[in-house]
């Protein structure tokens, strides 16, 4: 993925994209190396970490208030509702990434092993994500 872009998507939603060189540790991965990790308004990434999970990260900051953003450390959610706006907005924001868009992003979350009771990300956006994108449209947020 071309950093520029994924750097201009997130400051779009006020966080800053930081990249990690290749070999050192990702500040506030909650999954460790090479997944995305987050502090603050800052998500951090290698060139090595997964698009889905730098969406992921960047999502569950998007999903949270200014307050409560600026007091994250490397573990995001505190809600099932929050969890699953984050992952259905993740999937929303693939489509604004060249060469990703959701059907890339959705097989890339099922091959990592995200489960969902519908058995795959694909079948739950169609079929249980009402809640999601209810709350997702309720803050004014993508959906």
């Amino acid at each position: 993925m071309d950093f520029g872009v994924m750097e201009a998507l997130l400051a779009r939603f006020d966080l800053a994209l930081h990249r990690v060189p290749d070999g050192v540790p990702i500040p506030g991965s909650f999954w460790g190396d090479p997944e995305a990790g987050v502090i603050a308004h800052n998500v951090y990434v290698r060139s090595d970490t997964p698009v889905h999970s730098m969406l992921h990260e960047a999502c569950h900051l998007i999903v949270l208030t200014p307050e409560k953003r600026a007091l994250v450390h490397t573990d995001a959610t505190d809600s099932d509702i929050e969890e699953d706006a984050t992952c259905y907005l993740q999937v929303v924001l693939a489509d604004e990434l060249p060469g990703v868009g959701r059907a890339r992003l959705m097989a890339d979350m099922d091959a990592w092993g995200y489960s969902f009771r519908m058995g795959s990300t694909e079948a739950w956006m169609a079929q249980d994500a009402d809640d999601a994108r209810s709350w997702l449209a309720e803050r004014g947020l993508p959906h």
